[in-house]
C-alpha cells in the first residue's frame, strides 16, 4: 500500500487538468414518453400491470396506459421492465482506474490519469449505475466535470478525503514519512489529498471542516484497522470517543452526517455513541451490536466481496480471511434483526474488477429474493443518499419509478423479477439507460 502513495502525487496536477476529460455524449430529447411497460417501482414486490412513462426535463411527470405522445420521443417498451437507475453506495471513483504497477509506470502522466478516470465514470454508467457515494478519495473535480457535463458518469455524493488517526486506516504514509506534528510537514498523500491524518479534537474539527468548505456531501472517518492499510490490525479501535463526537458534531452543524469505516463491535459501539448513521463494512459485528443498529436505526453498508484477486499480495489476502468469512454472516443476521441495509462494491487500485459491479450484486442472492435486491439497489440505497439532507447535490427523489421522481431510468430486456440474472449483464439486458432525464445509452 505504501508505494501507492508517490504514485499518488500525480493525482494532484490531474485534478488541475480537466481540459483532457473526455466529452460527454448523453442525449436530452426534452421528453421522453416509455410506453408499454411495466414497471418495478424501486419498492413494491410486484411489477405494474402494463403502462406508459413519461419524462419531461429530468422528472418523471406521469405514469398511466395509453398516453398521448404530445411532442415526445418515444421508446417501445414492447412489455419490457422499467426500474430505477443502480446505485452503488460505497466506491473510490478516483482509486478504480489503474493497478499499483500501471501507476508506477514510467509513462503515467496526469493526462492519462484524469482520462482514464472519466471513461471509468462513463463505464459505470453505462452498466446502469446512475449514482454512487464516493466514500474516500481526491473525487471533486471528476464530480465537477460530471455535473458541467463534460464527462458522463454517475451522480456522485463525495465524501473527500477520508479522516485517519495517526496509524488509522488512512495513514498512508511512507515508513519514512515523519508525523506532520513533528516535521511540521504534510505527508505526499495529504498534499494530494487522498487521505488526512488528524489528531485530537481540534485537528478532526478542522479536517471535517475542510472537506465540507470543498463540498463533500457526507464524511468518512476511519474507525477502526483495515485489510488494504500497513499499520494498523484488524481488530484495533481508532479515534477516541472524543474525537469521533467532535466529527459528528462539525458535520451535523452542516446538517450532514459521519460515516466510518469499522468492522468488529467495539469501534461500531463507540461510533454509534458518538453519533455516527452509518457503519460501512461491519463484516465481524455479532448480534448484540447489529441489535443496537437496528434498535437505533443506524444503516450498515456493507459488501460482498471475493475471498482474493491476482492483484492482490499474500499479506492482504492473509487479513482478509476474516471480513470475508464475516459477510456470509453479517448479511442475513442483520437483515433479520431490522438493519437499514444499503449495498456497494468498495473496488480499490483493482479496475479489472470494474467490469464485475453488477454481478457483485448477483453475489447477494442467497440473502435476498430478487423483489429485494433490486430494492436494496435502488429504493434502499437512495435513502441512504438522502441522509446528506440539504447537503445533497442533486434535489429530487431518487430510488423509484414514481411520479415527482428523478429520472434515472433503465429499460431491461426481459423480467428481472423472473429473472435477476439480467442485471448481471448490462450490455446485453439494458436496452436504455436515462440519468437526469438523458438518454446516455439508447436503442
Amino acid at each position: 500500500m505504501m508505494r501507492l502513495i508517490t504514485m499518488i502525487l500525480i493525482w494532484l496536477a490531474a485534478l488541475a487538468a480537466p481540459a483532457h476529460a473526455q466529452e460527454a455524449a448523453a442525449k436530452d430529447p426534452g421528453a421522453t414518453l416509455f410506453r408499454n411497460v411495466r414497471v418495478f417501482d424501486g419498492v413494491g414486490p410486484a411489477l405494474s400491470p402494463p403502462t406508459d412513462v413519461r419524462v419531461e426535463g429530468n422528472v418523471i411527470t406521469r405514469i398511466a396506459p395509453r398516453q398521448s405522445e404530445d411532442g415526445a420521443q418515444v421508446i417501445d417498451g414492447r412489455g419490457r421492465t422499467l426500474i430505477p437507475g443502480l446505485i452503488d453506495n460505497h466506491v473510490h471513483m478516483m482509486f478504480n482506474a489503474f493497478t499499483p504497477a500501471q501507476l508506477a509506470a514510467p509513462g503515467m502522466t496526469p493526462e492519462k490519469l484524469m482520462a482514464a478516470s472519466a471513461q471509468q465514470a462513463q463505464l459505470m454508467l453505462m452498466r446502469g449505475f446512475t449514482s454512487a457515494r464516493d466514500v474516500g478519495g481526491p473525487s471533486f473535480e471528476l464530480k465537477k466535470l460530471i455535473d458541467g457535463g463534460r464527462v458522463m458518469g454517475p451522480r456522485l455524493w463525495v465524501s473527500g478525503p477520508m479522516i485517519s488517526q495517526t496509524s488509522g486506516h488512512a495513514d498512508l504514509r511512507g515508513p519514512n514519512e515523519p508525523s506532520r506534528r513533528f516535521s511540521g510537514k504534510m505527508s505526499q498523500a495529504e498534499t494530494v489529498w487522498a487521505s488526512v491524518i488528524a489528531d485530537g479534537r481540534d485537528e478532526v474539527l478542522t479536517a471535517v471542516r475542510e472537506n465540507l468548505r470543498l463540498g463533500a456531501s457526507q464524511i468518512k472517518l476511519a474507525a477502526g484497522g483495515g485489510t488494504s492499510s500497513d499499520y494498523d490490525p484488524l481488530d484495533v479501535t481508532q479515534y477516541t470517543l472524543d474525537e469521533m463526537k467532535a466529527a459528528v458534531e462539525a458535520a451535523d452543524d452542516w446538517n450532514t452526517y459521519v460515516t466510518v469505516h469499522a468492522y468488529h463491535p467495539k469501534s461500531v459501539r463507540r461510533a454509534i455513541e458518538a453519533g455516527v448513521k452509518v457503519i460501512e463494512h461491519g463484516n465481524l459485528l455479532d448480534e448484540a451490536t447489529l441489535k443496537l443498529m437496528a434498535d437505533k436505526g443506524i444503516w450498515l453498508s456493507g459488501q460482498m466481496l471475493v475471498d482474493s484477486t491476482e492483484a492482490m499480495d499474500p499479506a492482504r489476502r492473509e487479513k482478509r480471511k476474516p471480513v470475508i468469512e464475516g459477510q456470509r454472516i453479517v448479511w442475513p443476521m442483520a437483515k433479520r434483526l431490522g438493519v437499514k441495509l444499503a449495498w456497494g462494491t468498495d473496488f480499490l487500485f483493482e479496475p479489472d474488477l470494474n467490469a464485475q459491479q453488477n454481478a457483485y450484486i448477483l453475489r447477494l442472492k442467497p440473502h435476498f429474493t430478487p423483489a429485494e435486491l433490486l430494492k436494496l439497489v435502488t429504493h434502499d440505497n437512495a435513502q441512504l443518499l438522502a441522509l446528506s439532507g440539504p447537503r445533497t447535490p442533486y434535489k429530487g427523489t431518487l430510488g423509484v419509478v414514481q411520479e415527482g421522481a428523478l429520472a434515472d431510468l433503465i429499460l431491461v430486456n426481459g423480467d428481472p423479477l423472473a429473472n435477476i440474472e439480467l442485471i448481471g449483464d448490462p450490455a446485453k439486458n439494458f436496452a436504455v439507460i436515462m440519468k437526469d432525464g438523458k438518454i446516455a445509452k439508447g436503442e
